[in-house]
């Protein structure tokens, strides 16, 4: 719901009020679309196992739906990653070794998002070789599983060797995402300790802007940082017991789809570009209802 919201304030954006949007709307668009194709991919087999619907994926389903999971999964992560680096380059171009970078760093995300999907299709496509249907809820032994796929642990040491791979390939994200993110709260809290001053006694009680920034910004790196970690470390016990229990997969489903949920919900509270559309507040309060309600 979320994001089909943010992606509907975007795309008035760019259809009735080109003149407002800005390069960073194009990542915010690409994050939002990832979103709506990772939700469904990840809870739908969740769903159907709940209602005990047999044999609803074949070899070539199961395939087609985990891989794409997964390559959602790592396209959300490097877009929030792109996102943060795009932003920290705009507020560090105030200075002036930054000012080419930011002429620059625009002309960077199409190609980016190139990247990104090839990437992400290539490294993920180990993960679907060995991936076969299931009809047994019950399945024992080591490897990926979920309610209707089931994929051997295969031989020798290579399921080490590639679990790494994908965890550093993640890992330089995180981090990447994480340290840019400081910065910009580094860069912001200069700000307003230089600008303290200039606010009136009348606005002294209101946050100032750079601080409701500031708090966006961190509330965003903390649920990115919390979810993803919880995730891995549930998803890797998962991964190498021998005896799937139901109860973790339901956990490492909820975990997965925290982020991509709460995450719009956020940009619709705190982004700009709500204010330039007639029928924010509406939306704004439907989001709220929503989000309510899920919770």
């Amino acid at each position: 719901m979320g994001n089909s919201l943010l992606s509907l304030l975007y795309l008035y954006t760019f259809l009735v009020q080109p003149h407002l949007k800005k390069p960073i709307d194009a990542i915010f668009m690409h994050l939002t679309l990832v979103n709506i194709l990772n939700l469904p991919l990840t809870l739908l087999p969740n769903i159907m196992a709940s209602f005990r619907v047999q044999r609803f994926l074949d070899d070539v389903g199961c395939k087609a739906v985990v891989f794409l999971s997964r390559v959602t999964r790592g396209l959300s992560i490097c877009t929030t990653s792109l996102l943060s680096v795009f932003q920290a380059i705009t507020i560090s171009s105030v200075q002036a070794q930054w000012v080419w970078l930011k002429s620059k760093s625009s002309l960077w995300i199409f190609p980016s998002f190139l990247f990104f999907w090839v990437i992400n299709m290539a490294i993920y496509v180990p993960v679907i070789t060995d991936l076969k249907a299931t009809s047994n809820f019950t399945l024992v032994g080591s490897g990926f599983s979920n309610a209707y796929c089931h994929s051997l642990q295969m031989e020798g040491s290579t399921p080490g060797h590639y679990i790494c791979v994908l965890l550093v390939w993640d890992l330089v994200f995180v981090i990447l995402m994480i340290s840019t993110s400081l910065h910009m709260v580094k860069l912001l809290y200069q700000h307003h300790q230089r600008t303290q001053h200039l606010h009136s006694p009348s606005l002294a009680s209101q946050p100032a802007p750079e601080n409701k920034a500031t708090h966006t910004i961190l509330l965003l790196v903390s649920c990115f940082v919390f979810f993803y970690c919880s995730n891995n470390i549930v998803l890797f016990y998962y991964f190498y017991t021998r005896v799937k229990i139901q109860t973790l997969e339901v956990i490492i489903c909820i975990l997965s789809s925290c982020y991509p949920t709460v995450f719009p919900f956020l940009l619709l509270k705190n982004n700009k570009v709500l204010s330039k559309c007639p029928f924010s507040l509406s939306l704004t309060r439907i989001a709220s209802g929503q989000k309510a309600f899920s919770g």
